[in-house]
């Protein structure tokens, strides 16, 4: 059986940008229209061709991925379709394996990626204000 887990390939942008748009409408709805058009651009132009980026993959199909720099993670997202199935522990646990210890920020607001991060082990380390956003930003820190 192959690992459902592998290296991002060119191909897989447009349903990355899916799975991010979907996911982000329902865990931080309030992100203005602008931002999201600016973070939607970023993810094209700067995450995917400079970020080690990870896919899950389920019956030849892109279903979630996690994106790092370093051993901070940019983003972890997962289809609402098939979130609380696993897809986002076992990015999370693929992650950990290649780098440690992980990093991360999430908005505040964001009580759905706050409260996978704590479940995972990620424990906060300080809070400050995002300008762009006019939003709280937490900054967490996972040991493994």
């Amino acid at each position: 059986m192959n690992h459902p887990i592998r290296s991002y390939e060119p191909h897989d942008q447009e349903r990355i940008v899916a799975i991010w748009e979907a996911s982000s409408r329902i865990a931080t709805p309030f992100l203005s229209e602008d931002f999201m058009a600016k973070t939607r651009q970023q993810i094209r132009e700067v995450w995917l061709p400079t970020a080690e980026t990870w896919v899950f993959e389920e019956n030849a199909r892109v279903i979630g991925f996690v994106t790092l720099i370093g051993n901070e993670i940019g983003g972890i997202f997962v289809d609402p379709t098939v979130q609380g199935k696993g897809v986002g522990r076992s990015l999370m646990d693929w992650a950990s394996l290649h780098h440690e210890p992980l990093l991360v920020e999430v908005f505040a607001a964001n009580t759905i990626g706050f409260q996978f991060y704590e479940r995972y082990g990620f424990r906060e380390t300080n809070r400050y204000h995002h300008k762009p956003t006019n939003q709280v930003m937490i900054r967490m820190i996972c040991m493994g």
